[in-house]
């Protein structure tokens, strides 16, 4: 196993180099001049346009700013043309907003779709699986765009239960988990909703084959305790799909609640990467690209691992 994780953890190397190559290319053919989104090109001269473009670096050729920039990047001195900030700094401004965003979804989504689908499993074609199946159908096909607006009208807007938007406070200067909680209860819902359908789907059918095994029938035959054998033999064993779920999700942390953070005025990642489109602005788009690649090998990898834990019979060499 430790062979087999050191392996792979040097095979990323390469694989983030190459990433980083195609993630380059793709953002400079991109249309549009960082400069000229800077500053007001009809209120300035030709001549302190370019200084502009020499201060920024894009007068050297692709081959030169590519190296440049990642040699920048991995000492964590790559800047923002926009803030001139370090991209260090802006991550660690966003990343906690992020963190706790993602992490609140993945937990409420597989934690729900968990139970969803092991409890369709249990009387499979009855009422609850009915409900189940519509459950998670209307997590699938609902966009979150649009359930975030109808949770922010309700519990907003007519009940006043939670606030519409922000992380915390306007008076706070702290991350209080206390005074965050009431604002990130509706985006975790708007991105758990959508973790729960799948999980709950894949759940579902996993524990229906499980509970069809052998295995199961012997355990039930020994006079094992319905709650022992549905627990810790048959979803132990249908955890498989739901851990292949999992890394693909953790991608998703950092920039796939885009979308909800622009919604809900959250100062996460998402949102980041949106506004750094917007302006060209390429240092901070390339890292979090990097960023991006880097979540789905190690989210893979990570999956790989939990497969051993769950399933003892797996074995890597």
């Amino acid at each position: 196993m430790t062979r087999y994780f050191v392996r792979r953890v040097l095979q990323l190397i390469p694989m983030l180099v190459g990433i980083s190559l195609i993630s380059y290319a793709i953002i400079r053919l991109a249309p549009g001049d960082p400069e000229r989104l800077l500053i007001d090109p009809s209120q300035v001269t030709f001549e302190q346009l370019a200084s502009v473009r020499q201060e920024l670096g894009l007068d050297d050729p692709l081959p030169v700013q590519y190296v440049k920039t990642m040699k920048s990047l991995l000492l964590g001195d790559l800047r923002s043309y926009k803030t001139r900030q370090t991209v260090q700094e802006l991550v660690g401004e966003r990343l906690p907003t992020t963190l706790a965003l993602g992490g609140l979804g993945l937990l409420f989504g597989i934690t729900l779709g968990v139970g969803l689908g092991v409890m369709q499993s249990i009387r499979p074609y009855g009422g609850l699986d009915d409900l189940g199946t519509l459950v998670s159908l209307l997590g699938f096909s609902i966009p979150n765009f649009w359930l975030a607006l109808m949770l922010i009208l309700l519990f907003a807007v007519q009940l006043h239960w939670l606030p519409a938007s922000g992380i915390r406070p306007v008076n706070a200067t702290a991350w209080n988990p206390i005074e965050m909680g009431p604002y990130l209860v509706l985006p975790t819902l708007v991105l758990g909703s959508g973790f729960m359908a799948s999980v709950a789907r894949y759940a579902r059918s996993s524990m229906l084959e499980a509970l069809a095994q052998d295995y199961v029938r012997t355990a039930h035959a020994k006079g094992l305790r319905s709650r022992v054998v549905l627990l810790r033999h048959a979803l132990r064993n249908s955890l498989l799909p739901v851990i292949t779920l999992t890394g693909f999700f953790l991608p998703n942390l950092l920039g796939g609640a885009a979308i909800i953070e622009s919604i809900f005025a959250l100062p996460g990642m998402g949102r980041l990467a949106v506004d750094s489109v917007f302006v060209r602005d390429y240092p901070v788009i390339l890292s979090l690209n990097m960023m991006g690649a880097a979540a789905v090998l190690i989210g893979n990898l990570l999956a790989d691992m939990a497969y051993a834990i769950a399933d003892p019979r797996i074995r890597y060499a």
